[in-house]
């Protein structure tokens, strides 16, 4: 006996799980609050949806905050090289950093660090070390690889002092073949804001259905979900 709380369950697992998730605790907070509604507890998956609402809020927060640093750090940031007086492993240690984590960031062109005339080492000065800060923080905050490549290329291009970073963080160019939430993060999180209020409402909707005379105590939960 299906019946309009089935119905509107259905909605709600399509509206929390079609398509792609930014992150494993948003993934994990959609999926709890989905169950939470088909075990027929509706009051508590109100209460997990208004936690996943402020998980993503928060998360959005976060990537908003890394956006605007980096745009202010792109304008004020000293266009005079500075000499490489520190190694990579004293680096890495400033930075709470792996040294592989730093070739892996030159290797993607990130960063190049200048090379010791003598024995070829890495040295970081001033402003690589500045530069490694800002791409620590945007990694933290959720953005792709390619995301801070694109930003820095553009930054570098420009001279920083009226390029928009913003912008560039969270948009693809044309060639960029394979694309990723995090390829344009900002977008991604402002789209999952907007999810998890409909998630909300729906479960409002579900709330203020009349109950059913026909069925006691429907069971609405699906098998295996």
């Amino acid at each position: 006996m299906y019946t309009p709380l089935h119905l509107e369950q259905m909605r709600l697992a399509r509206m929390a799980l079609h398509g792609g998730w930014p992150g494993r605790n948003i993934r994990q907070s959609a999926l709890a609050l989905v169950r939470q509604a088909a075990s027929g507890d509706l009051s508590a998956a109100l209460a997990l949806a208004h936690h996943h609402l402020s998980l993503v809020r928060a998360e959005r927060a976060q990537a908003e905050s890394a956006a605007d640093f980096l745009q202010r750090w792109g304008q004020s940031r000293s266009e005079r090289a500075s000499p490489g007086t520190t190694t990579i492993g004293k680096t890495a240690a400033l930075l709470d950093l792996t040294i592989d984590t730093l070739r892996s960031w030159e290797r993607n062109g990130l960063v190049k660090p200048a090379r010791d005339l003598h024995n070829g080492y890495r040295r970081y000065g001033a402003a690589e070390v500045g530069r490694l800060r800002v791409i620590r923080l945007l990694y933290r905050s959720g953005y792709s690889t390619m995301a801070i490549l694109r930003t820095l290329l553009t930054l570098d291009q420009d001279q920083g002092t009226n390029a928009d970073l913003r912008a560039a963080l969270d948009t693809p160019r044309p060639d960029e073949d394979i694309l990723t939430a995090a390829d344009h993060w900002l977008t991604t999180l402002t789209e999952q804001e907007q999810r998890a209020l409909q998630l909300v409402r729906q479960i409002e909707r579900m709330i203020a259905l009349p109950a059913d005379p026909y069925v006691t105590k429907p069971s609405i939960s699906p098998p295996g979900l």
